[in-house]
């Protein structure tokens, strides 16, 4: 009888413990705002689909957006639907990026960290197929400081080296204790950072992407370069085409 009796008090517990959290859920939704609404096709059928990129924020008054998410009020009455990671400021922007003549949505979402980088996401709705296009993954950039007040990065997808001579920063470097006389004090590796954009462009005379990702030295400011690289969706997936590496010299580095 106990058994029986606790059993159905579980039951009734969970029960009511699922109701209560889709009611949250409910509710949560119920506090969704629209940040950005389009009216465009995206479906590829000539007709426009409503668009919009809603959130909700953390608190009232916070502009923390704790959740966003791309909901699309397509021409043939039905509704889509893509949960995305919270942040600040959500952008989209329209382009055919896979080459099927049907505009894809390329969202960014920026983190407000101090690194200064976004989340990216890219969907495609063709023929009412709700689908993730992913974005290219940031280049996987191997770095070090060298002696002499010296660095150096290699790309790993292109093996591709860089050596930067920092001797500008020598000053700040020996007051950090990150050099000694010009003597690396330790082995330490440069600060690479994520995309901080991920642009449309002209790539190969095609729409593709160009990403940008900062390398920084001692700490988050201490800007060293940024590196570009840019693609194109080939055969259902991100190519890299080239890459560029832009030097900042100490002056603007510091420059957020």
């Amino acid at each position: 009888m106990k058994k029986e009796l606790l059993f159905a008090f579980s039951a009734f517990f969970f029960m009511s413990l699922s109701a209560i959290t889709g009611v949250y859920a409910d509710e949560e939704e119920g506090k969704a705002v629209t940040i950005l609404k389009e009216k465009i096709d995206v479906s590829g059928d000539k007709k426009e689909d409503t668009v919009y990129i809603k959130g909700v924020y953390y608190e009232e008054g916070a502009s923390f957006l704790k959740e966003i998410f791309l909901e699309i009020a397509a021409s043939n009455g039905k509704t889509y639907k893509a949960d995305l990671t919270g942040g600040y400021d959500p952008d989209i922007q329209f382009e055919d990026l896979n080459h099927d003549t049907v505009k894809d949505m390329l969202i960014s979402i920026p983190t407000g960290g101090s690194g200064g980088y976004s989340n990216f996401y890219l969907y495609t709705l063709k023929d009412f197929q709700l689908a993730d296009l992913k974005v290219p993954s940031p280049l996987v950039i191997n770095s070090q400081f060298e002696n002499g007040y010296k660095a150096n990065i290699t790309i790993q997808e292109t093996g591709q080296s860089y050596t930067f001579d920092l001797k500008d920063r020598s000053e700040e470097y020996e007051r950090l204790g990150l050099y000694v006389n010009g003597k690396l004090s330790e082995p330490t590796e440069l600060m690479v950072n994520p995309y901080s954009a991920l642009k449309i462009a002209s790539v190969e005379g095609k729409k593709g992407l160009m990403g940008v990702q900062r390398i920084s030295g001692a700490y988050n400011a201490d800007t060293i370069a940024f590196v570009e690289s840019f693609w194109l969706y080939e055969d259902g997936k991100w190519v890299l085409k080239n890459t560029k590496i832009m030097k900042m010299n100490a002056r603007n580095s510091h420059k957020h």
